[in-house]
């Protein structure tokens, strides 16, 4: 089934990048786990060969290769028992550099994007605080602007390239008192004054340097901002999309290592006068394994489909992380089980992937965070399909089942009124409702609001229903989109207006 979504190019890439980490990163695995640190001279190594930046933009350094390569990327370097080399290595090419790559000025991008690609900058991603894990919006991290630069003092933890990295994509607050409007990101240097970092002793991945920073009046140039001010949780919403889809393949190529190497165990291994592969048992609890790795794995490159392309896939990707990390913790204990005692042995590979793998149902959005998700679409009616595929000719559904046979006329009005009291967009955007579309020219002294069909910058689906339940205050912007009932296409920074329209 794999020749449905890998070409031979992809293969041979696969093969490529397999023989590197079994001459460069295997035979050192186990001196970086006791040293509790990779050495940056292997990420030079990898850039050489062509490994990074592999769906990055060339006039970068990157390849402009297409996601299917980043998916190989993750199964392999998850695929060498040592979580940590995986985490580092998938943090800074999914996690904290597309940040810069998307919401960044030119000179951001020039900056630290070469450098990243070609493995001489280390970047991380701090979200996590002491008193805010899940919930990004409860950061307490202040960035306040003071002339040209902002003044960062909090803290965060369970950061990742905290200590050896170069650079932060760091989560603050530059408005405390607007929520998650106020939630902003910012580029730091690692070694700029005022920021300290304590390494954190973890019960699995030890090759990988995650610390817990703070950050004492650090002073951030004004034009490390990503993006605008108060668009951070956007941003991060989009972002973790991402990030839970790459932990989602880590999570069954992870799986697939272990069942393969239980294997070699097992048919070598000798009880009662024959090799342990031979009992009922056991072969039927490998059948088991096998059969829910595949079908884990086969939905997942399901999901990495939809990200090649572009489907803003809220539910699936929150599914597959969920499954793939679930899975990775219950194929990693019964694989231990296999070994019998010599599973609790370090000097056996699987003892470490049982502690490396715990992590997964944690990172990233934990399994509950991921239930939650799920659960508000599945119980609260919120669909993921595309806003048309939602609506008839008489209109959409009410969460009651009751038609919301809205007229044009009535969201003309509401629309007007507000568009007329807003600041210029600066753009053109355009509600599309199915059989319906109203245009907003925002590109003159005023907004101008009309019955038409027309290209726009930014192309935003929704129900009528929904979206008069966003003019009269009852849903918020955000949570739609992050709820799925917005279906955003084109000119993102577009998009990130939307709430001084329904305000």
């Amino acid at each position: 089934m794999e020749s449905y979504y890998f070409t031979e190019e992809h293969q041979l890439f696969r093969e490529s990048l397999h023989n590197f980490l079994q001459k460069e990163v295997v035979p050192n695995i186990d001196a970086w786990e006791e040293q509790q640190q990779i050495p940056k001279s292997i990420w030079k190594k990898m850039a050489e060969m062509g490994f990074l930046g592999l769906s990055y933009p060339k006039e970068f350094g990157g390849m402009e290769l297409d996601f299917f390569y980043d998916v190989i990327f993750a199964e392999q370097v998850s695929k060498v028992f040592s979580g940590g080399f995986a985490a580092n290595c998938t943090v800074v090419q999914y996690m904290s550099a597309p940040y810069i790559l998307k919401y960044g000025s030119e000179t951001l991008k020039q900056k630290y994007l070469p450098g990243i690609i070609s493995g001489d900058l280390v970047s991380s991603i701090a979200i996590t605080e002491p008193g805010a894990g899940s919930d990004v919006a409860n950061i307490q991290t202040k960035a306040i602007l003071e002339g040209d630069h902002y003044l960062v003092n909090g803290s965060k933890t369970f950061i990742t390239n905290a200590v050896y990295g170069d650079l932060i994509i760091a989560v603050v607050k530059t408005n405390p008192e607007a929520g998650t409007a106020g939630v902003s990101l910012l580029v730091m240097d690692r070694q700029a004054e005022g920021i300290s970092a304590t390494k954190l002793k973890k019960l699995g991945w030890h090759a990988s340097d995650t610390a817990e920073l703070a950050f004492d009046n650090v002073k951030v140039p004004r034009e490390n901002l990503l993006g605008e001010e108060g668009k951070g949780f956007y941003y991060l919403m989009g972002g973790l999309q991402l990030e839970r889809l790459i932990g989602a393949v880590m999570g069954y190529a992870g799986c697939e290592s272990a069942l393969e190497y239980a294997l070699q165990y097992m048919s070598e291994r000798q009880a009662f006068g024959r090799s342990i592969n031979k009992f009922q048992v056991l072969r039927h609890r490998v059948a088991q394994l096998a059969t829910e790795i595949e079908a884990c794995k086969q939905f997942v490159l399901h999901c990495a489909r939809m990200h090649n392309d572009q489907k803003y896939a809220v539910k699936e990707c929150s599914m597959a992380k969920l499954l793939a990390s679930e899975l990775a913790d219950k194929v990693m204990y019964q694989c231990l089980q296999f070994f019998g005692g010599y599973g609790y042995m370090e000097e056996y590979k699987i003892a470490r992937g049982f502690r490396d793998a715990r992590i997964g149902t944690i990172g990233g959005g934990t399994s509950e965070i991921m239930r939650e998700i799920i659960a508000k679409m599945v119980i609260d009616e919120v669909s993921y399909k595309s806003a048309n595929a939602q609506k008839s000719q008489n209109g959409s559904l009410n969460g009651n089942g009751q038609a919301a046979a809205k007229s044009m006329d009535e969201l003309m009005v509401s629309i007007r009124d507000k568009a007329q009291k807003t600041k210029p967009l600066g753009n053109t955007l355009k509600f599309d409702f199915g059989n319906q579309q109203l245009f907003i020219d925002g590109t003159g002294e005023a907004n101008q609001v009309a019955l038409e069909d027309k290209e726009a910058d930014c192309r935003v689906e929704v129900s009528k229903d929904d979206f008069l339940q966003m003019m009269h205050g009852k849903l918020n912007p955000m949570n739609a989109v992050m709820s799925g009932k917005l279906n955003i296409t084109g000119d993102m920074n577009v998009a990130m207006k939307l709430q001084s329209l329904f305000a």
